[in-house]
């Protein structure tokens, strides 16, 4: 699984590098963010913007992350989504509890470099 990160002050980005994020690289994928998680990461944006198809799988997972940040007081914002996962994730709803933002500058800012996630 292709997966990058770095930080903008006290949030990190999560980059990946799939062009598709379906059911066989999901353990590396959740595995990673837990690993984040765990190392004290509290406000995640992950960048999606290479990835071109998404499963049901997929977005199970997005929200397993979305309940994970939330247990440790943290929060998940996506961004840079193409349109066929931009509509799947409104078809689903997800876009009504995981915040979704045209850029990564938008989701850092609207997770903010510090205060509340």
């Amino acid at each position: 699984m292709e997966l990058s990160h770095e930080s903008r002050g006290d949030v990190r980005i999560l980059r990946v590098g799939e062009a598709k994020l379906t059911y066989p690289v999901l353990a590396a994928f959740f595995g990673e963010v837990r690993g984040l998680v765990e190392a004290g990461t509290r406000k995640l944006v992950i960048d999606l913007g290479a990835v071109g198809y998404i499963d049901s799988a997929s977005i199970g997972c997005l929200m397993d992350i979305h309940r994970l940040l939330a247990e440790h007081g943290g929060a998940v914002h996506l961004c840079s989504l193409q349109p066929r996962v931009e509509t799947m994730l409104s078809m689903t709803g997800v876009h009504r509890i995981v915040s979704v933002h045209k850029s990564c500058a938008d989701a850092v800012a609207a997770l903010g470099e510090r205060g509340d996630a």
